[in-house]
């Protein structure tokens, strides 16, 4: 288990560096100028000596390897630049925001939950019949919609028509509703099939007939025994959507006025506001990194039949030299190997 996490660890070194290579590139290769989003010259009268000052004073007349280099040196001391609009530290405008967006994705969670895990089970024990075939609909219509279209429906009809919640804003149960089933639903849909498709492949395993043998009753081997095997591959898709999760609530956020993460860098975007951007994506990798480390260790937790163990290093004769073969990090009771 260690060795994995220092394996993930390292990766994720790796990962950030590229990623930020990335940004920063596409940063400088994207239309518009920050210096002029800042200065505003089609409202205010701005000379080109006011251009070339800012311009200095932010670093943009370096060569990019000279701004890569700089803004990397910073990153590494846990800086992540200051806002150009705001004037405000990333880290402190990313602080503020992570609450409110960790509030809306709890409840798209709690959808996701609430759906996807009754319907799967229920489309599994009753495999062919009705709850099957709504549970089908239901994928369907959840690969289908895009959520941002889904956002603007749930508006117009339980907003604006039934006037039943609100549209906008954050901090109650009501206003969480609407935003919450938005980003929530196609992941539910999605879950529930793949629940139920790994609940039919437990339900088949010689552990479940042996435990309808012993006499316990349906609910407690579907529910307790079978669902907990079927439930690794749903939770190794929650740590990969983490990231398509947090670029949705993005488009959902600005839908629905909610202050977080989402429209903080929409707003960048629109501003040019490059070091908010940056931030932005260097953080939502991080978070995707670690939450697919935490998924990989919660397997175990899950299903005791896995475990990570170090092979310890073996000599072996090759000719008249000696090679050391490197230790490997192996998954013991499970279809697949980790290496």
């Amino acid at each position: 288990m260690f060795e994995l996490i220092r394996g993930r660890l390292t990766q994720l070194i790796v990962v950030l560096f590229v990623l930020s290579l990335v940004t920063f590139t596409l940063m400088k290769l994207a239309p518009g100028d920050p210096v002029r989003a800042i200065l505003k010259p089609d409202e205010f009268v701005v000379t080109e000596s006011a251009e070339e000052e800012l311009r200095k004073e932010l670093g943009l007349d370096q060569p990019f390897l000279v701004q890569y280099g700089q803004w990397l040196s910073k990153v590494i001391r846990l800086d992540l630049g200051t806002s150009y609009l705001t004037g405000k530290p990333v880290s402190e405008l990313i602080a503020s925001r992570l609450p409110v967006t960790l509030q809306l994705a709890a409840g798209a969670l709690a959808v996701i939950l609430l759906i996807a895990f009754p319907l799967g089970v229920l489309a599994a024990r009753y495999a062919g019949g009705w709850p099957d075939h709504i549970s089908r609909l239901l994928a369907l219509a959840g690969a289908s919609v895009p959520s941002f279209w889904l956002g603007l429906l749930l508006i117009y009809f339980f907003a604006y028509k039934l006037k039943w919640l609100p549209s906008m804003g954050f901090g109650t149960v009501p206003q969480m509703i609407l935003p919450s089933f938005a980003l929530g639903f196609a992941f539910a849909a999605m879950y529930a099939r793949i629940l139920r498709a790994g609940l039919l492949e437990s339900i088949s395993q010689d552990y479940v007939l042996a435990a309808r043998a012993r006499g316990v009753p349906e609910w407690r081997i579907v529910t307790l025994h079978a669902t907990r095997a079927a439930l690794l591959p749903v939770i190794t898709l929650i740590g990969l959507n983490i990231g398509t999760m947090l670029g949705g609530a993005v488009v959902i956020e600005v839908i629905f006025s909610w202050p977080g993460l989402g429209s903080m860098v929409m707003s960048a975007i629109l501003g040019r506001d490059y070091p908010v951007i940056q931030g932005f994506v260097l953080f939502t990798g991080v978070v995707v990194a670690l939450v697919n480390l935490a998924v990989d260790l919660s397997y175990r937790v899950i299903d005791p039949r896995i475990r990570y163990v170090t092979r310890q290093p073996k000599v072996v004769r090759e000719g008249n030299t000696e090679a050391t073969r490197q230790p490997k990090v192996v998954r013991e009771g499970a279809k697949e190997g980790m290496l």
